[in-house]
């Protein structure tokens, strides 16, 4: 899971793991959990977004079969530098072909940018090597993040 730093990765970790928000505190390095829903066991790290976490990024890349790509939607004045983290990160060959979820979150927030608007700041629709989507979520009480694992669940295929 990544995203850049504030974007709500811990929150949504521990809302997914533990089923409850925890106090979080900015990620330096990475946190790591196990979470089962329905055919799938995923192991989710969630790493740092930090600017100067993002150049390790490329080190958890190895045997990832999903990204978890954390937009924080009502922070307009870093959309563009989300855009550009994702987009680099993408165009990495040791995830070539993985499925990728963009989470809109912080949909609560007043004036945050609805999944559309997102799809086409960072236009998602010129990805060519991943099958995606966008799901708007609010990760303190949850929302979205039921439908991200069952998107996850759906679109996972056990013989890649």
């Amino acid at each position: 899971m990544l995203g850049l730093d504030n974007a709500g990765k811990t929150t949504i970790l521990y809302k997914l793991k533990l089923g409850k928000a925890e106090n979080t505190v900015p990620t330096v390095g990475f946190n790591v959990e196990t979470i089962k829903f329905r055919n799938i066991t995923m192991h989710t790290w969630d790493i740092g977004g930090q600017e100067r976490i993002r150049a390790l990024w490329r080190h958890y890349f190895s045997g990832t079969d999903c990204l978890i790509y954390v937009v924080d939607s009502s922070d307009l004045t870093r959309l563009e530098q989300s855009k550009a983290e994702m987009w680099k990160v993408i165009k990495d060959k040791e995830l070539a072909d993985c499925l990728l979820v963009v989470l809109a979150n912080k949909q609560d927030v007043d004036g945050a940018l609805k999944p559309k608007a997102i799809i086409d700041k960072m236009e998602l629709e010129k990805i060519e090597n991943h099958t995606w989507c966008v799901i708007p979520t609010v990760a303190i009480n949850g929302i979205g993040l039921t439908e991200a694992l069952s998107w996850i669940s759906s679109n996972y295929k056990e013989s890649k």
